[in-house]
Parts: C-alpha cells; structure tokens; sequence
C-alpha cells in the first residue's frame, strides 16, 4: 500500500492492485476510510468519516490533485 501523501492525521494511498482502475486515492485516519476518483475528485465510497470531514478531505484531494495523479502514473506506469 504505498504511500502518496501525509496530511495532518491522513494517509492518502493505493493499493497496488488496483491499476486496472481509473485513478483513484484511498484516504485513511484511524478506522475511517473514504475513496476519492483522482479524474473528478468526486467521493466514490466513504466508511466512519463525518461529512463536514469529507468535505475537507475532498478540498485536500483538488488541492493536491496534481501530485496524486503523479504518483499514481508513477507507481502504475513506470
């Protein structure tokens, strides 16, 4: 599960199975865990996260949208 992004008490990450996917970041803080498409930055599924905190999650996955992507296309393409 490699690591993209350490934000405050969130690890932003993918699981290494999942290339065949579109772009997508796994945002985990304790036992919360939510899935963000990287293309939209909409929430494609969420567990344990309070909606004002996936609100701010959403604005930390646009702010540093750039940088996931280029993470993602690193780890999956090389």
């Amino acid at each position: 599960m490699p690591t993209a992004l350490r934000i405050g008490p969130y690890r932003f990450f993918f699981y290494s199975n999942e290339g065949a996917e579109p772009p997508h970041i796994h945002v985990q803080r304790d036992k919360a865990l939510a899935k963000f498409w990287l293309d939209t930055g909409e929430l494609a599924k969420s567990r344990h996260f309070a909606a004002h905190e996936l609100t701010e999650i959403s604005g930390l996955v646009e702010t540093h949208q750039a940088a996931l992507l280029e993470a993602w296309n690193e780890h999956y393409h090389g």
